[in-house]
């Protein structure tokens, strides 16, 4: 039987459609699994509606296609068997209104090949199985959801306590009902929480985890296997070192793989500290500029010379650690600082930050650790370019040498600070940032988070102060060219 193309979304129990007391269906045929569930309704009076199911159906028919003498010969044994063959969960057969009962041939032969059969009255529409259907399915998707960000949220929690690898895998164990276990290099067990199962499963979860391990190019970063009616998954730790999360349950629910996955995540963070010292390292750089130690003293501590400053924010407010990790993650590192509206994350210079999908970033120039303040006021005015121009990632940076360039950095910058000197430094930012979205008053708005008649007020007193006509092209390129003289 092959596995079902199914949605993503959380299956239906047979046995929750039946208890429906507004559809009045009667299982008459059929095997009584209680763990018989159903991805869709579909209706078919198709003789072979094999092409047709994609698997997981409760297939529904009122019997149009079964002529006068099915009854005696082998009709309704090939019937069955093809939706068999196809994935179908089940058959419901209406009463209505062409048969006024099941035939009993059918019934015979669902349960020779173990199809569940329905019968669905006269009363009951097609249409409204397939309701219910959805409405179950709606109810079930709310359910996993709930599970699912409780679940982030314990994970998030037991990442902070003192010793985070330990709770992180209690806490998986629990929400999968199952056994976690974290795998060294080596292969040795390193941590393991919730119950351990017979030594068969045991030993070939530990094969699983092998198969993921990193090896080479086109190791795969995840495995899956079932043995002995338990589910076994396997996940690569991002951290490079050749950790592995492994995980033994007895059930596996839709939203499982997405619970594992945030395990995977902050079990990878946590084990990179593990194995090279670097939390250690930037506990202890934190602690000497605490004591007043320069940002270059330090930098070495950190293990990269130039960095970049990545400030992201979520496409769906507020931003969760969870999520924030996962960024760093993504982008090469664990330096993240998670705000209410902004997430920054100081980023190796050596990896090219590519588009993250929910985010929206602004990246900086390189720098090293004395430009670091800048580099964060560069990433901020991207993400705010970006923001304005509905782009999911700003690079500052990237506009090609200007002429202007070619004059003595000294005078350029006298002048410019000379010429902006009556602009404070909320009128300085919003002409800045108008003139670079090409004089948008919406964009503007957008960008630095006002209202856009906040944007006309300040760019008419920045007119007013600096006794000029913002509308000419002229003072606009000498403004701009100022503006970037002064630049952080």
């Amino acid at each position: 039987m092959p596995e079902p193309a199914v949605p993503p979304t959380p299956p239906v129990p047979l046995s929750a459609l039946l208890a429906r007391e507004d559809l009045a269906l009667r299982r008459i045929a059929g095997p009584a699994d209680a763990d018989t569930v159903i991805h869709w309704a579909h209706t078919s009076e198709m003789a072979d509606p094999f092409p047709y199911l994609l698997g997981g159906e409760l297939l529904l028919t009122a019997g149009v296609h079964v002529p006068e003498a099915a009854g005696s010969g082998t009709y309704f044994d090939d019937y069955v068997s093809r939706i068999v063959a196809a994935g179908g969960a089940a058959l419901g057969f209406g009463l209505a209104p062409v048969h006024d009962t099941v035939p009993r041939a059918l019934v015979a032969a669902c349960d020779a090949y173990g199809l569940p059969l329905l019968e669905v009255p006269p009363q009951t529409t097609f249409s409204g199985v397939a309701r219910a259907v959805w409405q179950l399915m709606a109810q079930a998707r709310l359910a996993e959801l709930r599970r699912v960000t409780e679940a982030q949220q314990s994970l998030a929690a037991a990442a902070s306590r003192p010793d985070p690898v330990p709770a992180v895998l209690r806490q998986l164990a629990q929400r999968v009902g199952g056994w976690a276990v974290l795998y060294g290099p080596e292969g040795a067990v390193i941590a393991s929480a919730g119950r351990r199962p017979e030594q068969t499963v045991s030993g070939a979860l530990a094969e699983l985890a092998v198969v993921v391990r990193p090896s080479g190019p086109g190791t795969p970063t995840a495995a899956s296997d079932t043995i002995t009616g338990t589910h076994l998954s396997a996940y690569a730790l991002g951290s490079g070192q050749g950790f592995v999360l492994g995980v033994a349950a007895a059930r596996r629910d839709s939203g499982d793989h997405t619970i594992a996955s945030v395990a995977a995540v902050l079990l990878s963070l946590l084990t990179g500290e593990h194995q090279s010292g670097s939390g250690a390292a930037r506990s202890s750089a934190l602690v000497r500029m605490l004591l007043g130690a320069e940002p270059e003293a330090v930098a070495p501590l950190l293990g990269a010379e130039r960095r970049l400053v990545v400030h992201g924010s979520p496409d769906t407010q507020p931003c969760d650690p969870v999520a924030a990790s996962a960024l760093g993650a993504a982008l090469g590192s664990p330096l993240v600082d998670l705000a209410p509206d902004v997430v920054r994350v100081l980023a190796p210079a050596d990896r090219e930050p590519a588009p993250q999908p929910g985010w929206t970033l602004g990246v900086s120039a390189p720098a090293t650790a004395r430009d670091w303040p800048a580099a964060d006021t560069q990433a901020a005015r991207a993400l705010s370019r970006a923001r304005a121009t509905r782009t999911p990632l700003f690079r500052h940076g990237t506009q090609r040498p200007a002429l202007a360039d070619l004059l003595a950095p000294d005078e350029a910058e006298a002048h410019a600070r000379d010429l902006l000197a009556p602009l404070t430094a909320p009128l300085t930012e919003t002409l800045r940032t108008w003139l670079s979205l090409h004089g948008s008053w919406d964009r503007t708005a957008v960008a630095l988070s006002v209202h856009r008649n906040t944007v006309r007020q300040r760019i008419a007193r920045c007119a007013a102060l600096l006794e000029t006509d913002l509308d000419d092209p002229d003072v606009r390129m000498e403004l701009w060219f100022a503006l970037r003289r002064i630049e952080p």
